[in-house]
């Protein structure tokens, strides 16, 4: 899954205007090859990337002399799909179009012009679970899927390293694109630490109607981070003892103290509900979307189908649909 080579910049675009041939997805050396074999060839093509249930953990991380926005993203099965179909009945001149979404469209013109390729001519389909501005990380998704999709149009070998470059170069993102909790730096886009696969949940949680823009409320996360970067420390520690141990309840625990001192940042309207009756209903901890609007709780065992209904009718109370879903891997 890996490529040696870095996500270059000094290729030069494709010339202006000119489009690969609707049914030959090659590099621009071969695109005088004959169509012959267009019936041949598959003509859809499919990317996907799971979203988010926030994080376990965000906090501040010191890292090469700066101090930078670390998370330990709490990944979900809920995705977002991007989907190319070929147009073997357009002109061979026609113009490939670019997938809908301004940073997913971003995201497609930089592979193509790294790879000096141009987009046959075809329809993109889009599709997400994930609630956009909820900190169910979509933007970061979409771009992912998009890139994931483009690898498998042009046959090209899966690019982590790529992956990463371009979504360094849109925003400040995630770990999505990895299959496994990370301690993750969001602003950098560097990977810390792998924290493996054996930890899992499940969940039941809400989402507050009001969106938040990561970008307007970074200032305040960071004059916060400075005044309790002592207490996120400890936090962050204990978090990585937990996975180091496999231990899902101290996951918990310190996924519930980064949600509290989140609280004191980007307070959520029910989480000190949701926190107060956190027993009565026997979770295991909360988790939150620190720079979003999702809040829940953690079960390390299923809920029984009774709890369920107990939890639908209290998040109900709130004036809120209650989603249950598994969350994490374990």
């Amino acid at each position: 899954m890996r490529n040696a080579d870095p996500c270059g910049t000094s290729r030069r675009p494709p010339v202006a205007g000119r489009r690969l041939p609707c049914c030959a997805y090659r590099r621009r050396a071969d695109v005088a090859d004959s169509n012959a074999a267009a019936a041949d060839r598959r003509t859809t093509w499919s990317g996907a990337c799971h979203g988010t249930l926030g994080e376990l953990f965000q906090g501040p991380l010191r890292h090469a002399g700066r101090t930078e926005i670390a998370l330990v993203s709490f990944p979900v099965d809920r995705r977002s799909w991007r989907r190319f179909t070929a147009d073997p009945t357009a002109a061979a001149d026609a113009v490939g179009p670019l997938p809908p979404g301004e940073r997913s469209a971003r995201a497609a013109d930089m592979f193509l012009r790294h790879h000096r390729l141009a987009m046959p001519p075809g329809r993109w389909h889009a599709r997400s679970e994930l609630t956009v501005g909820a900190g169910m990380a979509s933007s970061t998704a979409d771009i992912v899927a998009t890139l994931r999709c483009l690898f498998r149009v042009f046959d090209l070998p899966y690019d982590r390293r790529l992956v990463v470059d371009t979504l360094s170069r849109i925003e400040r993102s995630d770990s999505v694109f990895l299959d496994e909790f990370a301690l993750y730096l969001s602003g950098a886009h560097r990977l810390v630490r792998r924290l493996g696969t054996a930890i899992g949940f499940h969940t039941a949680y809400l989402v507050e109607p009001a969106a938040v823009d990561t970008a307007a409320v970074t200032p305040l996360l960071t004059a916060h981070y400075r005044r309790n970067e002592a207490r996120y420390a400890d936090c962050l520690r204990d978090l990585l003892a937990a996975f180091a141990a496999a231990d899902p309840l101290a996951v918990a625990h310190a996924a519930t103290r980064s949600a509290a001192l989140s609280q004191q940042a980007l307070p959520k309207a029910d989480f000190e509900t949701l926190l107060d009756h956190k027993d009565t209903f026997g979770a295991d901890g909360m988790f939150v979307a620190h720079t979003g609007s999702v809040l829940g709780y953690l079960f390390a065992r299923r809920p029984s189908p009774a709890l369920k209904g107990e939890l639908s009718a209290f998040f109900h109370s709130l004036g809120h649909p209650c989603s249950f879903a598994r969350a994490g891997y374990g």
